[in-house]
């Protein structure tokens, strides 16, 4: 799905690379007057996202493949069709567990903490990008920073 946003007036998507998800941001602040952001994540098998809270609502819908998440220590399978909400301050964590790419769609409520946290900490890749680039070690130090300048916080994994 590649929306035109030229005739709408909203602009283009942008897509980045962080931890193995490529998010590609369909709608952000600008186009929603602040109300929410909505993101498309490819998910390399294995990748996902840091055990976290936000002070954002977030919604995930799986569209494709099979993710655990953890919320609040809690696991949970989901599969294509499965939506995860999110209120702020719950300690939550996901993961590509198949053994191909997955596909969520996330949407933020109001816009702006996340998208800029990916905008600052992610690494530009051509839009609508299907590759994903060589694999990296963070700089911890520097996303823990943007994090929490974005009202996320960064937890240690959840106990087994």
């Amino acid at each position: 799905m590649n929306p035109s946003h030229a005739s709408s007036g909203h602009s283009a998507p942008r897509t980045v690379h962080f931890l193995g998800n490529l998010l590609t941001f369909i709608a952000k602040a600008p186009d929603t007057s602040g109300s929410f952001s909505l993101a498309g994540c490819l998910t390399a098998p294995g990748a996902g996202s840091p055990y976290h809270t936000q002070q954002d609502e977030e919604g995930f819908l799986v569209v494709e493949g099979t993710y655990e998440f953890i919320l609040d220590g809690q696991p949970r399978t989901c599969k294509a069709g499965d939506f995860v909400h999110i209120p702020p301050g719950l300690p939550h964590m996901f993961r590509n567990t198949g053994d191909a790419p997955g596909k969520l769609v996330i949407i933020n409520l109001p816009a702006g903490p996340h998208e800029d946290f990916f905008m600052e900490v992610g690494t530009p890749v051509e839009a609508d990008s299907t590759t994903f680039p060589p694999a990296s070690e963070p700089d911890i130090p520097f996303v823990m920073a943007a994090a929490a300048r974005h009202g996320i916080a960064i937890l240690p994994p959840p106990s087994a």
